[in-house]
């Protein structure tokens, strides 16, 4: 899948010596956060709508206004990842595409959100397995082989959250066989944060305690 056929150019990027007055028009049009601006046909940054919902005079021309701009962009052949965090780290629902600071269009939330939903990851069938353990005491490759052992295709892992020295990790896996796997990972001392109704080990230990609660109960 190729990111830079998703390159949007449906409205030319203002410049300093556009107006607010173009600015509120612009975004009256398009439901965006932010406009690029251009300077010379260079890419200098962009503007946000709050900020210039801030501005009294709509006669007043951008270059009088250049510290609201703010300074995101994103190459044209980055990964569909980076660009996902160029929108998250800015709050925008638009990140402008450049190579060598000249500007050829924007990459639009919602597409590249669309994209994102395409991949295995979220596409294929699998069950979502969230694991944990030490930062220091896990590596990709060992949850790879624990995964790739049972038989199993892993379809995705990332780092979905950091607390102090352990690492949460969420797995796609692609597998009938749920209970090995996720045996095989507590045998290798991970801790198994979602519940499934095929974690036998679970259903025993409930077992157990039902058993143990009648007993103490009688």
């Amino acid at each position: 899948m190729n990111i830079t056929d998703y390159i949007l150019n449906d409205f030319s990027p203002l410049t300093l010596q556009s107006t607010v007055k173009e600015a509120l028009q612009l975004f009256k049009t398009y439901p965006i956060t932010h406009i690029p601006i251009l300077e010379n046909d260079t890419y200098i940054g962009c503007i946000s709508q709050s900020d210039i919902l801030t501005i009294d005079n709509e006669d007043t021309f951008l270059k009088e206004q250049q510290d609201f701009l703010d300074h995101f962009q994103t190459k044209g052949d980055n990964s569909i990842l980076e660009v996902l965090k160029k929108f998250a780290d800015n709050d925008t629902n638009i990140i402008p595409a450049i190579i060598e600071n000249t500007y050829i269009g924007y990459f639009e939330l919602n597409d590249i959100l669309d994209i994102f939903s395409q991949t295995p990851f979220l596409n294929s069938d699998g069950f979502i397995l969230v694991i944990e353990k030490n930062n220091s005491d896990y590596t990709m490759s060992e949850i790879a082989q624990i995964v790739e052992s049972n038989n199993a295709n892993l379809l995705g892992c990332y780092v979905s959250n950091k607390t102090g020295d352990r690492a949460e990790l969420t797995l796609k896996i692609s597998s009938q066989e749920i209970n090995e796997i996720i045996q095989t990972f507590r045998r290798y001392n991970y801790t198994i944060i979602t519940e499934h109704k095929d974690d036998f080990y679970l259903e025993e230990l409930k077992n157990r305690s039902e058993y143990l609660r009648k007993f103490l109960n009688t």
